[in-house]
């Protein structure tokens, strides 16, 4: 039975209104997930992207040769983990030329993330041979995650470990880096790579650490964990106190 459920019993219990429950359950999930891996969208953020997006699907209703427009909203396609909708989006400034970094960039990372490892190592390929430090080793960031996805662990290895050179205080390489030596049958290089990145995410600026979170908490799984069950204690003993002095 899972944790969730056992708690949403425990809730009605204690209000005596199964929706309730629900609810405090759904917000007690959503506010330990901002603290821990965020992987449920912001929603002020969503809001501004959905607009953002409708704006930019109106402009290229009234027209369609707009290809920054077309640029943009891949892109926001993408953020949205929706690779073949955003691979649709672009292909006609494919069509019409454009071969520029970060056409080629947001090209290849599509490609990855829709599967197609072989033909994405190609395009990106392109890009980096054309612009090698392109954004501080983005490249080389979406090149290893392709490579893992693909199984290609020593590929991988090479491309994150330029990443790390290049861009010293990245979590998110370094974690998929320890994945990659994991693969290869080094747990100790593994271990120290996930120790590094959770330092590095320590020292972080809070405007930086929304982005590296979910990495640094995968990197030290313990902390997500202990929070976790901090809040569920913390709720608990506020639901009891509010029970126990209900009339």
């Amino acid at each position: 039975m899972g944790t969730g459920w056992i708690l949403w019993i425990l809730l009605t219990f204690l209000t005596g209104n199964p929706l309730t429950a629900l609810v405090v359950v759904a917000a007690l999930w959503f506010l330990g997930d901002r603290f821990t891996f965020r992987l449920f969208p912001d929603p002020l953020r969503f809001l501004g992207r959905w607009r953002r997006r409708a704006a930019l699907r109106a402009t290229l209703s009234r027209n369609p040769s707009d290809r920054r427009a077309r640029f943009e909203l891949a892109q926001l396609l993408l953020d949205l983990h929706r690779p073949s909708a955003a691979l649709t989006v672009l292909r006609p400034n494919l069509e019409a030329g454009d071969d520029d970094v970060h056409t080629a960039f947001l090209y290849g990372a599509l490609l990855a993330r829709t599967g197609d490892h072989a033909q994405a190592e190609r395009v990106l390929g392109i890009a980096r041979a054309e612009e090698p430090g392109y954004r501080l080793g983005e490249i080389d960031l979406e090149l290893g995650r392709s490579r893992l996805a693909a199984g290609d662990l020593r590929g991988a290895r090479e491309a994150l470990e330029r990443l790390v050179a290049a861009r010293p205080g990245t979590v998110q390489g370094r974690w998929l880096l320890s994945q990659a030596l994991l693969g290869l049958g080094e747990p100790e290089q593994a271990a120290r790579l996930r120790d590094e990145a959770w330092r590095e995410y320590v020292g972080l600026p809070r405007f930086k650490r929304p982005e590296e979170r979910p990495f640094a908490w995968r990197a030290r799984p313990s902390r997500p964990i202990a929070i976790g069950l901090a809040v569920l204690a913390a709720a608990g003993l506020a639901l009891g106190y509010i029970a126990s002095s209900a009339p």
